[in-house]
């Protein structure tokens, strides 16, 4: 298979999601064996998508090189490795990604409408020599990847959620990743979102681009705070469901968020991987170091 590349440049912009910060965006084709870089614009500053570039994992995905950031990067490269994209620049003029309506449903509909370009180089798929295993004991979380034919991932996540239960979600590529998983939002737990936000996060976040899941009845003291946080004269929160009756997509969307992001994050081995993903509970932090691990046997 050649390596592809974007037909031609797609623009974006918005507030990033943690940071509130407001930045435009440029998707860019680039030669073969470029891989993905993000290119700050404002500060001249190249920062390839890389598991050792990896300077934060706190509730999203940041890359620096010295001292430039660009964070909230794994639903651009989720869509990008869902896609076919084996090489992009992607230029940004400030320190986060825009969050858009979440998901990564705005990138496929632009890149969609023209066809990707072969470019005059094979593609060469990442494979490992043996099984790469990542846990954390404190939480049960772990990730284990196995060489394999062709890639693919099964993927739970399990919160001790009665509104979520236990969601369970896979991924090949006879799967369409354009319409089964690239349309699902990030979400978090209402219970999460002041502190989230005492903590300098989710300061760009809203209904508009995040689900938010209800586990209990919320004081008016707390729907005041929670109003003032997200910029809103009224928020509607029902006992349990999702903040101000939002509509799934999917009803395991979260779950496929999840492996919409698990899909962002390991293309920071630097390329497509044939192996096999079994991954419970995973995070930014496990899905990075993984990324890691396997950069280190690659290498």
């Amino acid at each position: 298979m050649k390596q592809k590349t974007l037909g031609r440049g797609y623009k974006f912009w918005g507030k990033g999601l943690h940071t509130g910060c407001y930045s435009h965006m440029r998707l860019k084709p680039a030669p073969a064996d470029t891989g993905i870089v993000f290119v700050r614009t404002d500060l001249g500053v190249e920062i390839p998508a890389l598991a050792e570039n990896v300077s934060s994992t706190a509730r999203s995905t940041t890359l620096s090189v010295g001292k430039v950031s660009v964070g909230t990067v794994e639903h651009v490269l989720s869509a990008l490795t869902g896609l076919g994209v084996d090489n992009a620049y992607i230029e940004i003029d400030n320190k986060e990604v825009p969050i858009l309506d979440g998901s990564a449903r705005p990138y496929i509909e632009a890149i969609s409408i023209d066809k990707l370009v072969e470019q005059d180089a094979e593609r060469r798929y990442l494979e490992l020599s043996r099984e790469v295993y990542v846990e954390n004991r404190k939480t049960g979380s772990y990730i284990r990847v196995t060489p394999s034919d062709s890639p693919s991932v099964d993927l739970t996540i399990d919160f001790n959620s009665h509104v979520l239960g236990v969601q369970t979600v896979h991924w090949d590529p006879s799967i369409d990743y354009s319409q089964e998983i690239g349309p699902c939002r990030t979400f978090c737990f209402l219970h999460e979102v002041l502190l989230l936000h005492t903590l300098g996060l989710v300061k760009g976040g809203d209904v508009e681009n995040a689900i938010v899941v209800v586990e209990k009845p919320v004081s008016e003291r707390k729907k005041r705070k929670l109003a003032k946080t997200f910029g809103q004269p009224k928020i509607e929160i029902t006992p349990e469901g999702y903040l101000s009756n939002l509509e799934l997509r999917f009803p395991d969307e979260c779950g496929r968020h999840k492996l919409l992001d698990i899909i962002g994050d390991l293309r920071l081995v630097g390329g497509f991987m044939n192996a096999h993903v079994e991954a419970y509970k995973p995070g930014h932090a496990l899905n990075t170091s993984v990324s890691a691990e396997i950069r280190k046997i690659l290498k």
